[in-house]
């Protein structure tokens, strides 16, 4: 037959169950599991060929199952219960979601998250890990309590890579181009109906995005993509991949996201309230934010670098220092040297906002940029805020490192994304009938130690069986792919032992994360994994980066150690980690390892995953397990104890490791009551770690905290620095001007005791005078600082502002009085910096003065 031409005919769902269409556009059903049936009951089989893509999905299903299913009456109810539960959620009462009831009235105070990545589900492959999927769960849960919120991203057409793993265990990165056609995204549109396109310039050239519009919940992420014609065929690929290319490429994947993400909102005519940059890579908005000031409102540099601040948030996750990204001041000339004069600046003082002394010298620092026009900022877990505390020290060279204005909220974990459903049902049996609107309250979650253990270990044993079932079919599609032979495909089926104890490794593979320290004495391994009474087995899963030839060498490393004979079955290396993967192993594991090099773990949240699915951590005490091990929810790897030597701190971590193992945690899963079933211990700490875990690490826990601590404050300031005409943004350069005009003048002079001996309540008074010059004592803050002092530095500061008494020829006398709350070596001082109400932090003019 000669083919005349070709047709490409879709389905069409039948009225009675039309909306499946619509429902497929919201995410919402990716935390919804009977929105999730509704799709895999048409075609179970399908719906996983297709990576649980209900979109995709819609266009290959056969017309006959869509039809079947429009006259089944049981299916059919499940629609009308989903649809109904769809539009309740979309539809809320007035004030009757969180953000509402306790805001009323700030519901158009858009908050604008930019995040490089965002890692919502598998079907939308535009993350690579831990941050992207941190920004998902972030994103979900503003929906959840009904935040005036939106995302800035890339939607990245060849998305992160797939990752296939060659039979010598190297890592191959297969891309993919994504058809629009078949994803969750739809153009985003201006309001004159057509699709919004932007532009920025780069050296020589405009380059143009087109915006995509991905419906999350209640709320929109809005994505570039300049595949555009108009773009040059290099240009066309600049979104094409995440965290791809050289340096260049960085630098103008970073503007588009930053300055052509600042566009793109204008374009869509949202103007937030509220600028939270997600990491340093979106730190160049703040640029087109002043740019804005200077050019549109007419605002002086100064003025419009305090507006910025007024109402933006940096979040840091790096506390490795090259994960930060920096670029060479040569590069910074080609692509910015038309652009610092609109801001009102030389080049000098343009390269100041972003100078950092890196060991290879002065760069443009992203992270330093966002930390200099950001008014506030914050870590991702209490250690790692003291860690950027650290690392950032020298922005403030005049005051303590406990004061540096970095604070910190950790991180959490969208409750409903990943909770196992069967899990969920349980939690819906006993505890009460409103816990998923509780999910960040202790008490809601107290009613799980009444969940029968029985009933508990099944649900665990079902998540198993699951788990398993999807490691052995990834492994053996793997082997299968790479020649093996059917006897090694057909034994890839029956790998791994139900009843062994399990322990999941899922992160990605970098150095600091030490995926080998498990292979350090090898032989003691052997020995633990194949014990006859008590064996152990081990489920690994990761990426590295495209461009990270060490952390590939890794995972060769760990794949060809799993192929020896003494770890066959018993190591288990699974290829193409996603958020499927993911959900797969948190709920199914028995124990979740994680050893990072401490304290290089920003936060971490697969372990949180873990814990809510009742999973026991066995982690390295770093990022949040700091906070969230308790001793009853989990084990510990070595100490919080700090190591000069990696070597030694290897050794030592490793040999915890082993004794934990070996005499704690599988004596005590294998201690079984007459039916085979774990007895009170370890269900005992299965319960434990949900209760502690659940609440605590539920982003709508952390999602509260920053509304509370940066949110609203940023929106309130940010408000005020723009009234009347930005009058207070204006008066508060002015003010700076003032202050570091007379800076030179200002003294200060102190007396207190010094080598005296009190007792803790017992007060100790101190004296300062202050020499003001042409400034007011309102203009300045005298503060009395203390804290316990260790090697001439204090590690924790308290700052009490000092009363002025009276005053004599331009001097004003200051006095104190404290009480030292605690035993120990307290070191104190006196100090003054400018102040001023409208302030983002205390510290914001990077002025202070000691006595």
């Amino acid at each position: 037959m000669r083919i005349l031409g070709r047709v490409t005919v879709f389905p069409v769902p039948p009225e009675p169950i039309a909306r499946l269409s619509e429902l497929a556009y919201n995410l919402w059903w990716s935390w919804n599991p009977p929105a999730q049936k509704l799709y895999r009951d048409i075609d179970p089989p399908l719906w996983d060929e297709v990576n649980h893509n209900p979109v995709l999905f819609l266009r290959r299903a056969h017309q006959q199952d869509l039809d079947r299913v429009a006259e089944d009456p049981d299916y059919l109810e499940l629609y009308e219960e989903v649809l109904d539960t769809f539009d309740d959620y979309m539809n809320p009462p007035a004030r009757g979601v969180w953000f509402e009831r306790n805001y009323p009235g700030m519901g158009d105070q858009v908050i604008a998250y930019f995040s490089a990545e965002f890692g919502l589900h598998e079907s939308l492959p535009i993350y690579s890990g831990g941050l992207g999927v941190l920004s998902g769960d972030h994103c979900k849960t503003a929906s959840d309590l009904d935040l005036p919120f939106v995302g800035v991203g890339f939607i990245y057409p060849q998305g992160y890579f797939r990752q296939q793993i060659d039979p010598d265990g190297r890592q191959q990165a297969i891309y993919e181009k994504l058809n629009f056609g078949e994803i969750a995204a739809t153009p985003a549109l201006g309001a004159d109906g057509t699709q919004v396109v932007i532009d920025v310039d780069l050296p020589g050239r405009k380059v143009y995005a087109k915006m995509w519009r991905v419906q999350v919940g209640r709320i929109p992420i809005y994505l570039m993509d300049t595949d555009v014609p108009a773009n040059v065929p290099e240009d066309r690929e600049l979104s094409a991949r995440l965290y791809g290319g050289d340096q260049q490429m960085r630098i103008s994947q970073e503007i588009v996201l930053g300055i052509g993400g600042v566009r793109a909102l204008r374009a869509l005519g949202i103007r937030p309230a509220v600028w939270h940059l997600n990491e340093g890579h979106a730190a160049f908005l703040q640029l087109e934010r002043i740019r804005e000031y200077v050019q549109d409102e007419g605002l002086s540099f100064e003025a419009a670098l305090w507006a910025t601040r007024g109402d933006s948030l940096f979040t840091t996750h790096t506390p490795v220092p090259a994960g930060n990204d920096a670029f060479g001041f040569d590069l910074i000339d080609r692509f910015f040297a038309d652009y610092w004069g609109r801001l009102s600046l030389d080049r000098e003082r343009f390269l100041d906002l972003g100078r950092y002394e890196s060991p290879s010298g002065p760069q443009f620092g992203m992270t330093v940029l966002a930390l200099r026009t950001a008014g506030r900022a914050n870590g991702v877990s209490q250690l790692h805020g003291e860690v950027a505390r650290r690392m950032w020290a020298s922005l403030w060279p005049g005051i303590t490192e406990p004061e540096v204005p970095i604070e910190h909220v950790t991180n959490g974990v969208h409750t409903e994304s990943w909770i196992h459903p069967e899990l969920a049902e349980l939690m819906d049996r006993y505890l009460d009938s409103d816990w998923r609107d509780r999910l960040d309250d202790p008490v809601s979650w107290y009613s799980v130690a009444g969940i029968p253990g029985a009933e508990l270990w099944a649900q665990h044993e079902d998540a198993k069986a699951e788990m398993l079932e999807q490691v052995r079919d990834r492994l053996a599609r793997q082997l299968s792919r790479t020649g093996a032979v059917p006897a090694a495909v057909e034994q890839a089926a029956h790998l791994l032992d139900p009843a062994a104890l399990t322990i999941g490794f899922a992160r990605r593979f970098a150095a600091y994360k030490r995926a080998t320290l498990i292979f350090h004495d090898e032989e003691r391994l052997k020995r633990i994994l194949n014990n006859a009474e008590r064996p152990v087995q081990i489920i690994i899963a990761g990426k590295a980066h495209p461009a990270d030839e060490a952390g590939k060498t890794l995972i060769q490393t760990v794949y060809q150690l799993s192929r020896k004979p003494e770890y066959l079955g018993k190591i288990v290396f699974v290829e193409d980690y996603d958020m499927n993967v993911a959900r797969h192993l948190v709920a199914g594991a028995d124990v979740w390892l994680n050893t990072p090099r401490r304290p290089h773990e920003a936060s971490g949240t697969s372990g949180q995953k873990a814990g809510l699915n009742g999973v026991l951590n066995f982690s390295v005490l770093d990022g949040w397990w700091v906070e969230g091990f308790n001793g009853e929810n989990g084990w510990a790897i070595g100490s919080e104890k700090n190591y000069t030597n990696e070597a030694a701190r290897d050794e030592a971590d490793a040999l915890s490791l082993y004794t934990t193992l070996e005499e704690v945690i599988a004596p005590l899963y294998y201690d079984r009551d007459e039916d085979g079933k774990p007895t009170s211990g370890w269900l005992g700490m299965m319960r434990a770690s949900i209760a502690s875990i659940a609440p605590e690490y539920t982003t709508h826990r952390m999602l509260k905290d920053y509304i509370t601590k940066f949110y609203v404050p940023g929106a309130t300031l940010g408000a005020t620095l723009r009234a009347d005409d930005y009058a207070e943004a204006k008066t508060l350069a002015t003010w700076e001007a003032r202050v570091k005009a007379a800076w030179p003048q200002v003294s200060i002079a102190a007396t207190g005791p010094s080598g005296t001996q009190t007792t803790v309540g017992q007060p100790v008074a101190v004296n300062a005078n202050l020499r003001p010059g042409a400034l007011s004592p309102d203009d300045l803050a005298v503060e009395l600082v203390y804290g316990q002092q260790k090697d001439g530095k204090l590690e924790t500061a308290a700052a009490l502002p000092m009363q002025l008494v009276d005053s004599q020829g331009g001097t004003y006398h200051y006095e104190a009085s404290e009480a030292f709350p605690d035993s120990g070596n307290f070191g104190y001082g006196v100090r003054v910096r400018p102040n001023h109400e409208n302030l983002p932090n205390p510290y914001a003019t990077y002025l202070v003065k000691w006595a």
